[in-house]
Parts: structure tokens; sequence; C-alpha cells
């Protein structure tokens, strides 16, 4: 399968690809889209969390020179930062570029008060996070994004390929079929650098003031903006 998918036609290749092999279709999936797409066409927007380092090991391994875009709010944990540097040393091929919002905190703070993400979270993801993406899509026709259907229920429908109405853009997903244990039987047998606040019961993470340690069951999104009824950035939203 080589044929580009576009924002018209993406239906009819999403069900094509195999999944009983060991990385339940990922690694397919990326093949095609690397064979489909030229490396200005394609970026993968990656959080560095625990989906975004498998992802990241599988992608080196099809295109050593794959472009990783990485929106750095400036509101992120010093360990996110850390694991960047560590992916950055393990695989030096990969073109890692830190966005950054045309704001700057102090700016933001300036023109919309203090701490925006305590009074309008959906603000402050606008500017510090849908923005930066939607600039660095402009110039590319697909973006891979490490969504599974397990985490949530806003993402249980998600396709390997998918219809991308916010950027009008082609979304690609490789790791819809991959559960929270499979992640981590790949980060641990692959030895790959992680972000330790995994380890203490944060399985999504992003910028610090939103997320918190998950304590209950519940999915893995239950860490984001808690108390609140927003559980998504807006970067997979219409």
């Amino acid at each position: 399968m080589s044929t580009t998918v576009t924002y018209e036609n993406w239906r009819s290749i999403s069900g094509t690809f195999p999944i009983e092999d060991e990385t339940k279709g990922a690694r397919a999936v990326l093949e095609w889209a690397y064979n489909s797409y030229s490396k200005n066409q394609i970026v993968y927007a990656s959080s560095f969390g625990a989906e975004a380092i498998v992802l990241i090991d599988l992608i080196q391994q099809v295109k050593p020179h794959a472009h990783i875009v990485f929106l750095d709010t400036g509101l992120h944990f010093l360990e996110t930062y850390d694991v960047i540097d560590k992916i950055e040393a393990r695989f030096p091929s990969l073109r890692i570029e830190r966005k950054q919002p045309a704001i700057t905190l102090e700016d933001q703070a300036a023109q919309y008060g203090s701490a925006l993400w305590k009074r309008e979270p959906n603000k402050c993801c606008e500017l510090r996070k849908v923005i930066p993406l939607r600039e660095t899509l402009v110039t590319k026709q697909a973006w891979i994004s490490g969504l599974r259907r397990e985490q949530s229920p806003n993402r249980a429908n998600t396709e390997f390929i998918n219809r991308d109405e916010k950027f009008k853009n082609v979304k690609i997903c490789p790791l819809i079929h991959w559960t929270w244990d499979d992640v981590w039987s790949h980060i641990r047998k692959n030895d790959l650098p992680y972000n330790i606040l995994h380890d203490q019961q944060y399985p999504s993470i992003g910028c610090f003031p939103c997320t918190q340690q998950v304590l209950a069951d519940g999915d893995s999104r239950a860490g984001r903006w808690a108390g609140s009824s927003k559980t998504e950035c807006g970067l997979h939203t219409r």
C-alpha cells in the first residue's frame, strides 16, 4: 500500500492494515505512512509520554531522520524535558523540534491575567498547543499521533487513518489497538528511556499545572484537568 491518503479519501484504506503482528499493525501503518508521504509532508506530534516513547522507537526503525515536533508550552515538568534529552541522545538522527508558542508566558499573563490555565484552560491550551500545532501542520499533509482506543471513551473509535476536521489534514494513529500493558512491555523489552513520573502514578503527563496523579481506578486521562469537565487539550477535538 503506497497510495497517498488525502483529506477526502482516508476511509477506504484505514481498515486494510493487518493487526496480528507483534506491533498490532503499528509498524505496517508507519511503513505505509513514510512511504506515502515525503519527509516534508508528515510530522509526528509527540508528547514524550509512554506511548510517544514506543512510537519514537518504531519510527526511528522505519524512518531514522523523521521529523518530530514537541509542543513546548513552557509549562512542562522538568522530567519531561529530561526524557527528551535522553531520547535525543539515544536516537541522534531524529529531527526533534521544540515548538514554542508565539506568545510568551509573561505576555500571556499581561494580556489574559495570571494563571490562565486555572480560569480558562481551553484558552491556554489554544494559545500554547493548538495554535503552535496548526502552524506546524500548515505545510504538512499528514501527522502522526499516539492515541489509543483504550485511553478514554473519547478515543474509543479512533482509526489507523483519520480525517482531521480541525487541521484539515490526515491524522495517523498507529497504536490504536495497544493496551497500557503493551506499551510498557515494549518500553521494558527495549530498555527505552521514559518519563519517571510514570512511576509515580502519572499515566498521562501534560503541563504541570493541569496534571495530577491518578490514585483511583479510571481511564488513563483521569489525571488531566482533574475536577473539571475538560478531558482534552484541543488537539484531538473538532
